[in-house]
């Protein structure tokens, strides 16, 4: 079917419109038109391509979003090689570096570059006549994976590029945002999967994906800072260079600096050292290069890293302790996590003796062993992590930590998740996976059954009553009333929970069943959308998919759950106990929020899950980071950085007694 030529012109208008404002919007953070009105801009481009696919192009701001999966990531040779900075990690060392420079020059060189080291995933960015035809991921630095379908769901990253050379090669930083990093760990919390240990890790990951519809939902982000080809064109200064990329549209960050000498760069270095806690990125340093480019060929390169160029390292932060063993837990869906075991310390008000080191690739990365002294940090300012080993505590004896061949708790053999970094015992009647699973069900955000905590939880496993959820509702009050610390009265108020429990919606039921990817809010949008778990058993991959908000992922994942007989079977078991299975219709005045969305920050009253848990009852929806679509941020005590941003963007802020009178105001019961 021939385009219409007023078709092909206006998607093209289109086309331009939106990467004009996507670049103004993602870029240069001044946008020109409402959220409003960009999305009619892009609904009306993908109505048009949906109509005469034969419109669609690589780089149509369309195809953001993803594409079908890919069967491996194909090899990359690199034009020119992707070295590595010299990391210092003093300033007497830095300063034996600039001597060096000095000495090989025969000369002080005319001015550095200072930059902030961005703590992400370095990539080559190629562009042909104005379109971006590549991404690589560094590799080996000779040889890298094509990551081009992964880099164009970055929104940052221009796909067209207006008056620029022939060819053109950028390199750049790929990173995840602290406030998506928090998110994403959140939703892999609350759907039972395996949290990253950093946002660093995160974006390895998430650039690496085959399935470049995950990777969009991953939101990542860039900065670009290098030019390493540009047919026809001559530069004369790094610092040029990076005022051309900004030129261009790249996103280049705006936190650089021309410094005469060592002294400067020192004051740079100070700055940020304080400074770097305000930013919604990881830097781990300072990276310092000599301006003039023609200085940097004259310095050139080792064959693993350039002259020119150096990387200061910030020490990290955190305490100190040794670690005094590793032990390896196993999740409810079997995952193997290993634990350091640690000698207690105090960290941000509370003593920490257990330490998460997330998974077996990060445990490498870090060379934790027994016996290794480490330093230790709060995630968020919760959960403790080893960051760091601090290599001259080390006893000689400390042997690497091996990886697991099978699972600790039933003997076994561990298989590798061919889609994460995860080891996971298979074994479905594994203790550990079945006590999981079992404190997932029981849990507050599940079915809420009160006098189930871990240590009963545990009773009743090791004595054989209990198997599975169903048979919470098996269990035999007298055997109960006979273990050791309960009692007729424990054991009638267990029933009386049970009891309770049966009434719950389905969005609680769904999410306390544990089936992977589908946390809270996936499981809210299930139970609005079908009603009743019959019929989302029913549902195709199809339907379920095409259910905004789902997506793939959570479409093979349920329907997966629901194919499985001994799913089928424990579902049938829970009905006949008369747990409910449907949800119940809410009217609007019962969702007096519907349509803000709201931002928390600072310690509150109450855990924030509870209060996030309760807005999204009320139908808000609840972010992790403040935009200009932020209705309200709810401060508690020492807020961040999300305080600031919302004072800078004009949100408005409310106390949590605040919160609770726009509640009732709205017709709600309050918080």
């Amino acid at each position: 079917m021939s385009i219409p030529e007023n078709v092909q012109r206006r998607a093209e208008e289109l086309r331009g419109q939106i990467r004009h404002h996507d670049e103004l919007y993602y870029v240069k953070a001044a946008p020109e038109i409402s959220d409003f009105e960009y999305d009619r801009l892009l609904a009306e481009l993908i109505d048009l391509e949906a109509r005469y696919p034969e419109l669609v192009t690589p780089d149509s701001p369309t195809q953001r979003v993803g594409g079908a999966p890919l069967a491996e990531l194909q090899p990359v040779r690199h034009a020119v090689p992707m070295l590595s900075l010299e990391n210092t990690y003093s300033r007497e060392e830095l300063t034996t570096w600039y001597e060096r420079v000095c000495r090989q020059l025969g000369e002080e060189p005319d001015g550095l570059v200072a930059e902030l080291k961005i703590d992400g995933v370095s990539i080559s960015l190629l562009y042909e006549d104005g379109r971006l035809v590549r991404g690589a991921t560094r590799g080996n630095g000779l040889v890298g994976d094509d990551v081009t379908a992964n880099v164009r769901t970055i929104r940052r990253v221009p796909m067209v590029l207006e008056n620029a050379p022939p060819l053109l090669e950028v390199r750049g930083e790929v990173y995840m945002p602290r406030s998506v990093f928090s998110e994403l760990n959140r939703r892999r919390r609350a759907e039972g999967e395996p949290e990253f240990a950093n946002p660093r890790n995160a974006t390895a990951g998430s650039i690496r994906l085959l399935d470049s519809r995950e990777a969009a939902r991953r939101k990542l982000s860039a900065w670009c800072y290098q030019i390493v080809r540009a047919e026809g064109l001559k530069l004369r200064r790094h610092s040029e260079a990076l005022e051309l990329l900004a030129g261009l549209g790249f996103p280049v960050n705006p936190e650089w600096t021309v410094c005469r000498d060592l002294s400067d760069v020192d004051g740079f270095i100070d700055h940020w050292e304080e400074g770097r806690h305000r930013l919604d990125f990881d830097i781990d340093g300072v990276v310092i290069k000599v301006d003039e480019l023609e200085l940097q060929r004259r310095l050139g390169t080792t064959a693993r890293v350039v002259r020119w160029g150096v990387a200061f390292k910030y020490p990290p932060e955190g305490k100190k302790t040794r670690v005094t063993n590793i032990v390896i837990q196993v999740g409810r869906s079997g995952v193997l996590t290993p634990v350091a075991e640690l000698e207690p310390v105090r960290i941000a008000g509370s003593t920490v003796s257990r330490a998460t080191l997330h998974n077996f690739e990060e445990l490498a990365r870090l060379d934790v062993r027994v016996g290794d002294t480490v330093w230790v940090t709060k995630g968020g300012e919760v959960i403790p992590k080893v960051i760091a080993v601090d290599p001259a505590g080390r006893p000689e004896d400390a042997e690497p930590f091996p990886v697991p061949q099978r699972c600790p708790a039933c003997g076994t053999a561990v298989v590798k998740d061919p889609a994460e970094v995860a080891i996971r015992c298979p074994n479905r009647s594994c203790p550990d996976v079945i006590a999981g699973q079992l404190r997932h069900f029981v849990s507050r955000g599940g079915m809420d059954i009160e006098g189930l905590g871990e240590r009963s939880l545990n009773q009743l496993l090791e004595a054989g009553l209990v198997t599975d959820p169903a048979s919470l509702w098996e269990l035999d009050e007298a055997a109960l009333a006979e273990l050791d610390g309960w009692g007729a009265l424990s054991a009638a108020n267990l029933r009386r929970s049970l009891d309770q429990a049966k009434s719950r919606p389905l969005h609680r039921l769904l999410f306390a069943l544990g089936i992977r990817h589908v946390g809270e809010k996936a499981a809210r949008i299930l139970a609005g959308r079908f009603g009743s778990l019959d019929a989302l058993a029913r549902a195709t991959a199809e339907e379920l998919e095409a259910i905004d908000g789902i997506g793939p992922v959570i479409a093979r994942s349920v329907k997966s759950w629901f194919s499985d007989p001994e799913h089928t079977a424990l579902v049938e078991r829970l009905a006949a106990h008369g747990i409910n299975t449907v949800e119940p219709e809410t009217s609007g005045e019962a969702r007096p929020l519907a349509g803000l969305t709201f931002v928390l920050t600072g310690t509150l009253s109450r855990p924030r899950d509870e209060i996030r848990q309760r807005l999204e009852e009320l139908g808000a929806n609840v972010a992790a980071s403040v935009s200009r679509k932020t209705s309200y941020v709810v401060a508690g005590e020492n807020p961040g950085s999300k305080l600031d941003k919302a004072g800078r963007l004009g949100v408005a802020v409310l106390s949590e007694q605040q919160l609770d009178e726009l509640i009732k105001a709205k017709g709600g019961e309050g918080l």
